[in-house]
């Protein structure tokens, strides 16, 4: 029995039973429409894009370095107009478009190291392909208020990328934006560090990263890894360098 879940403008189609494939190519077989005129009397359609920002839930954790990726899908809800208001698969999601594509927003809420506990199971619900499953996280290698956006990667000894690799069978085939936090400094322990507040100078950065990644995020979707990725990975890198 086929059903349907429908936002402004998007209706994503799925059948009532899916199933996970044990292999790194999710099929796209969800039938996705976007109600856009017909041209020559075809409508046009789109593949949806998964969107999944990684963090933890409650106040406690509220605008910690390690909860970036929820700020992100927060950013984009709003800027978006998309409601984050139904629980599935052990996340807050939400369905909408950016443009004419159809997007899914998940914020996991089983905590950051069961995030694929999430985000595996509605990748096979909706049958997202792989290559469209957008992880959006904290990265410690970057400095702060640095982004930077890859077609792939491994986890980097992060728990939530792991966990989201380990229930998508092991594949690293997915696209991640990945959101620079800085390392811990001098002796200072990385849990400690992780679930701390930002200073005034580093939120002041991190905001303004969320708004230059807001239209990486919307150039991602509407064209893909192109030209316009490769500068702002560039202009990322350098953003923060002096002549």
């Amino acid at each position: 029995m086929l059903h349907a879940i429908s936002a402004t403008n998007t209706s994503i189609h799925y059948w009532s039973t899916p199933t996970f494939p044990r292999k790194c190519v999710v099929p796209a077989r969800l039938h996705i429409s976007a109600s856009l005129p017909d041209v020559g009397g075809v409508k046009v359609e789109y593949t949806p894009w998964l969107i999944v920002g990684l963090g933890n839930p409650g106040n406690k954790y509220h605008r910690t370095r390690h909860n970036v990726g929820f700020e992100m899908i927060d950013r984009i809800s709003q800027k978006e107009g998309i409601l984050l208001n139904t629980i599935q698969s052990k996340a807050l999601i939400g369905i909408g478009s950016i443009g004419e594509v159809p997007i899914l927003l998940a914020k996991p809420q089983a905590y950051m190291n069961f995030s694929g506990e999430s985000v595996g199971p509605l990748a096979a619900y909706y049958q997202v392909p792989l290559h469209h499953i957008l992880l959006v996280y904290d990265e410690m290698s970057l400095p702060n208020g640095v982004m930077r956006i890859q077609p792939r990667g491994g986890h980097g000894h992060h728990n939530g990328v792991k966990s989201v690799m380990d229930h998508l069978d092991g594949c690293r085939e997915f696209p991640r934006l990945c959101i620079g936090i800085g390392n811990p400094p001098g002796t200072m322990d990385m849990r400690a560090y992780l679930l701390q507040k930002f200073s005034p100078e580093e939120r002041k950065q991190v905001d303004a990263a969320l708004e230059q990644g807001l239209e990486a995020v919307r150039t991602l979707v509407l064209n893909g890894f192109n030209n316009s990725i490769t500068r702002f990975n560039l202009s990322q890198k350098y953003k923060y360098h002096k002549v």
